[in-house]
C-alpha cells in the first residue's frame, strides 16, 4: 500500500487498456506511429495535453499515447497508463549524443539511466539506479537486428535543464560512460520499477554534444529516415511483446 494523498485513478469514462502501450514523445513521431499502425480519426481520450489512441495492430489490442515533454509529464502519463491496465510500456523519443562515437540519426537503447531530473527521487526503490526491463531491452534489440541496424546500448542521463548542459557537465558525463542525454528516461525507468511494470525505450539521436560544440541534426535527412525506421522497430517490438 502507498500513502499518496493524490493518486492516479481510473475514471468511469476511461478506457481499459491491453497490456502493451507505446509512449511517443514527439508530435511528428506520433503521426508516423499512427500511420504505421493504421490508427485513424480522433483519440479516444486525453491524458492532460497528450492524446491516447487505441487500435488493433496485428490482431493485438494496442495503445499509443503522446506527445509529451519532460520527466514530470511523462511520468504522469505512465501512471495513468498503469491504472488503465498497461503492463509493458515502450517509450520512443529523441536524445542528444554525449559519446564521440554516437552521431545524429544513430539509435540508442538505454539499459540504465543517470538521474539529472527531479522526479525520480520520489520513486526511489532502495538505492538502486533506474534500469530498463531486461526482457523489453532484449525485444528491442531483436527488432533492431532484423534490419540489421547498428545501435548503441548503455547509460543515458536525463535532465530538466537542457540549456544548462555545460562543457564541464559533458566532460563529466563522458568520464562516467554516458552515451546520450534526454529529458525523460531516468524518471520513466524509476516510476515503472516503483509501479512494478516493465519498460523499455528506443531513442534516435537528434543532436550532438560530444565535441563540446552543439551540432543540431533535426533537419538532417538521415535523422528523418531514422525516425521512420524507429517507428517500424517499435511496431515490430510491440508484436513480440503481444505474443
Amino acid at each position: 500500500m502507498y500513502d499518496e494523498v493524490v493518486s492516479p485513478r481510473k475514471e468511469k469514462s476511461d478506457p481499459t487498456l491491453g497490456p502493451v502501450a507505446v509512449m511517443v514523445a514527439m508530435e511528428r513521431d506520433l503521426a508516423l506511429m499512427r500511420r504505421s499502425m493504421g490508427i485513424p480519426g480522433r483519440p479516444i481520450c486525453k491524458i492532460m495535453t497528450s492524446r491516447l489512441y487505441k487500435a488493433i495492430y496485428r490482431d493485438q489490442d494496442m495503445t499509443v499515447v503522446g506527445p509529451m515533454l519532460g520527466a514530470p509529464h511523462a511520468v504522469m502519463i505512465l501512471e495513468k497508463l498503469v491504472v488503465l491496465g498497461a503492463k509493458k510500456i515502450l517509450f520512443l523519443g529523441w536524445c542528444g549524443s554525449v559519446h564521440h562515437g554516437v552521431g545524429v540519426a544513430d539509435f540508442v537503447v538505454p539499459d540504465r539511466a543517470l538521474v539529472g531530473e527531479g522526479t525520480s527521487e520520489y520513486y526511489r526503490v532502495r538505492n538502486e539506479g533506474p534500469r530498463a526491463s531486461e526482457g523489453l531491452v532484449k525485444a528491442i534489440e531483436a527488432s533492431l537486428k532484423e534490419y540489421p541496424i547498428h545501435f548503441h546500448k548503455g547509460l543515458v542521463w536525463s535532465t530538466d535543464a537542457p540549456y544548462r548542459e555545460t562543457r564541464q557537465r559533458v566532460l563529466l558525463l563522458q568520464r562516467e560512460g554516458v552515451v546520450a542525454v534526454d529529458m525523460e528516461i531516468s524518471a520513466l525507468f524509476s516510476a515503472a520499477r516503483f509501479r512494478r511494470v516493465e519498460i523499455g525505450a528506443l531513442l534516435v539521436v537528434s543532436d550532438e554534444l560530444g565535441s563540446l560544440q552543439w551540432r543540431p541534426g533535426f533537419s538532417n535527412s538521415k535523422f528523418k529516415k531514422s525516425r521512420k525506421i524507429a517507428v517500424d522497430i517499435v511496431c515490430s517490438t510491440c508484436k513480440k511483446l503481444s505474443v
